[in-house]
């Protein structure tokens, strides 16, 4: 049972790092990263290509994967959004999509459509303690994501480019009469929103593989973690990553954690991965029902 739970909180951790990214990009600019989810893929797919280089853990590869998707979230920036900003919101929406489908483009010629296992953070194998054996790069996942996020919130919370981060996205034309260099925030927060992306492949890349294609699957489960907890709250992605991650792997797993499930009849379909899946949009439907501004979202709907 306690396996199956970090399992989720495992994958719930990657996802957290994939919607914050998401949400950074909204809070600053107001506009939605479509390209989001492919960022996840090519991080996914540079952790293999550097892995077959220099075959050692996942963990040593993490700073040079966060610094090269950094690269690619301003170069995502000056081709995506400056140039558009001044646009309706649409032709944003249209060029981080069209940058996706190149990417996606990009990765199918370069490493083929095989899914692909990337390095483990610390090696394969499980942790004993006690009578309970957990996997150790499930684990290893929910650290450094830990840790990441935990970066995340020490640098906006307590350093001047933090102060300059929030203030730009909660009034962007007051940041800009007190000084501050709007455009070169904005192209921070997309460097650090893909830099995060990347880590969030690197982690998934060696239990759940990477694809080419699996950026589509990534946006669409940032989007739901987005509406779910609350649109541009930055804890609300992080919890509606987790209850995504958890209808995931923790309810098809219910047969497993309380045998007198397997009973019921029809367990193997109404504990399937399909009835999981059925069951998320049936909640985010019933959030956007009960509570449309999300479940850490603000009652009044008012962004800068």
């Amino acid at each position: 049972m306690l396996q199956v739970i970090v399992n989720g909180v495992a994958l719930g951790a990657a996802y957290a790092l994939l919607a914050l990214g998401f949400v950074l990009i909204l809070n600053a600019t107001s506009a939605v990263n479509f390209a989001q989810g492919d960022l996840v893929m090519a991080g996914g797919l540079l952790a293999v290509a550097l892995s077959t280089t220099w075959p050692v853990p996942g963990i040593v590869l993490l700073p040079l994967v966060l610094l090269v998707m950094a690269l690619l979230g301003l170069g995502l920036s000056l081709v995506a959004y400056f140039p558009l900003k001044s646009r309706p919101p649409v032709a944003v929406f249209i060029s981080t999509i069209a940058v996706g489908i190149m990417l996606q483009n990009t990765a199918n010629a370069l490493f083929g459509a095989e899914p692909r296992a990337g390095p483990p953070l610390l090696g394969g194998g499980v942790v004993e303690i006690g009578p309970v054996v957990l996997g150790r790069q499930a684990l290893s996942i929910i650290v450094v994501a830990g840790l990441l996020i935990a970066a995340q919130y020490a640098v906006f919370q307590h350093t001047r480019l933090g102060r300059r981060l929030r203030a730009t996205a909660q009034d962007r034309e007051m940041a800009e009469a007190l000084g501050i260099r709007v455009n070169r925030v904005i192209a921070g927060t997309f460097a650090f929103a893909a830099a995060y992306a990347g880590a969030a492949g690197l982690l998934l890349s060696n239990i759940f593989f990477v694809t080419p294609s699996d950026g589509s699957n990534y946006i669409l489960k940032a989007y739901i973690a987005v509406v779910i907890g609350g649109w541009g709250s930055i804890g609300g992605a992080l919890l509606g990553a987790l209850l995504i991650a958890l209808f995931e792997v923790v309810f098809p797993s219910l047969p497993l954690i309380l045998p007198f499930l397997g009973g019921v009849p029809g367990a193997a379909w109404l504990f399937s991965q399909t009835m999981a899946t059925i069951l998320l949009y049936l909640a985010l439907l019933a959030v956007l029902v009960a509570r449309p501004q999300g479940l850490l979202g603000e009652t009044v709907q008012r962004r800068a």
